[in-house]
């Protein structure tokens, strides 16, 4: 299992997010496309934080007050890949919870509304979609302390929608030993919704690469550098501990099931299905049903309260679940004449493989780009897979 691990602390900031995952590995030339559709061609150098080497991103606009769907516009029609798109839009309207608690309802963003942060936040989360990792863990926050000036005037370390945006969000922090802003409120947000594990939960792991992202200021003797790490953690095949989260409804739509299972899928459930029953009185119904990690149950038991309106929600807490070893095996086919590397996901049991299926959101995206109908380019790349494992000795023919 690959685990990213972002160890902020000097804090954080949107540029130094997609600066230390670039140092990592992620797609420079997604990154930049991604950026500069939203506010033009970034700045992306090599520079020297107190002997490390970092790598600095800077996107150049103006700062500009906008709307929080003004903000989403503009998210949509940026050239960052959906699932990218919808991390970005989910932490926009985090950062916009946080402005309206403070400010009020119809709030603007202020210095988190501006292209150059729109550009951060975009960047960010492509960054992070093409690193193509399982889980995301954060470790402490540096927040820093004192006074800073911001478009409402002087303020507190941390700034007051920093501290909304980390409250409720699972993420430890520390005080930090600066007298200034380490972590602003963009880099609050996108930690927030990137964390999906605490550290204390990894168990053993092997560092596989490291990242430094830089941030503006350069002091004397301090590195102003976010740093992160790719880990490589062994997922034990013969099985883990679940939760089961239960609640009975009788009073929601269809669409109103869709999406909450979907919304469930987001914040980390293993799985969410409904599943039709017949309730007291004769009624039509249906079961929600939640596997999750013991560490994401509260957070998955609000959204089913907030989705669902439901007044009771029944955990069966850690059950024993047996799962099959997986890997993941990347298969090449040629599709309308151009070669194309799918993943594959792959079940194992005495070293045979027993099932294999074609990673979705890589085939979705080849079947949008090509035209074709998700089924065939599913097919095609299974039925590859399949003749692979065959040759390799690996999947009974």
């Amino acid at each position: 299992m690959n685990v990213l691990l972002f160890d902020p602390f000097n804090g954080a900031a949107g540029d130094m997010i997609i600066g230390t995952l670039l140092d990592l590995g992620a797609d420079e030339g997604l990154v930049r496309a991604a950026m500069r559709s939203v506010v033009g061609e970034p700045t992306i150098e090599r520079v020297d934080r107190s002997g490390i080497r970092a790598v600095q991103v800077r996107a150049h606009a103006p700062v500009e007050h906008r709307t929080l769907d003004e903000v989403l516009d503009r998210v949509a029609k940026s050239d960052a890949p959906a699932p990218a798109r919808e991390t970005a839009r989910r932490v926009f309207l985090r950062i916009h919870r946080a402005e309206e608690s403070i400010h009020g309802e119809g709030a603007h963003f202020h210095e988190v509304g501006a292209d150059d942060a729109i550009a951060d936040v975009v960047g960010a989360c492509t960054a992070l979609h093409s690193l193509g990792v399982d889980r995301v863990a954060v470790r402490p926050v540096a927040l820093g302390r004192g006074f800073a000036v911001g478009a409402h005037g002087t303020f507190p370390v941390p700034a007051p929608a920093t501290v909304a945006i980390l409250t409720g969000s699972e993420l430890q922090t520390v005080p930090g030993d600066e007298e200034r802003e380490l972590c602003t409120p963009t880099g609050a947000a996108l930690l927030a919704e990137f964390s999906t594990v605490r550290p204390e939960e990894l168990g053993p792991a092997e560092i596989r690469a490291v990242g430094y992202g830089a941030g503006s200021r350069n002091p004397p003797g301090r590195p102003n550098v976010l740093r992160s790490m790719l880990l490589s953690t062994k997922e034990a095949s013969g099985g883990d501990r679940v939760d089961i989260l239960e609640t009975n409804v009788d009073d929601v739509t269809g669409e109103a099931l869709a999406y909450t299972i979907g919304r469930l899928m987001e914040e980390g459930a293993r799985d969410a299905s409904a599943v039709p029953v017949v309730m007291k009185k004769g009624r039509s119904g249906h079961l929600v049903r939640v596997i999750c990690s013991p560490d994401a149950t509260d957070r998955l038991t609000g959204v089913m309260a907030r989705e669902l309106g439901t007044l009771g929600i029944r955990c069966l807490p850690m059950i024993h679940r047996s799962v099959a070893e997986r890997t993941v095996e990347p298969v090449t086919v040629t599709v309308r004449g151009k070669e194309r590397t799918i993943d594959v996901k792959c079940g194992w049991s005495g070293g045979k493989i027993t099932s294999f299926k074609a990673e979705y959101e890589q085939a979705a995206a080849c079947a949008r780009e090509t035209g074709l109908p998700f089924r065939e380019v599913a097919g095609t790349v299974e039925a590859a897979a399949r003749r692979l494992f065959v040759e390799r000795g690996v999947l009974e023919p």
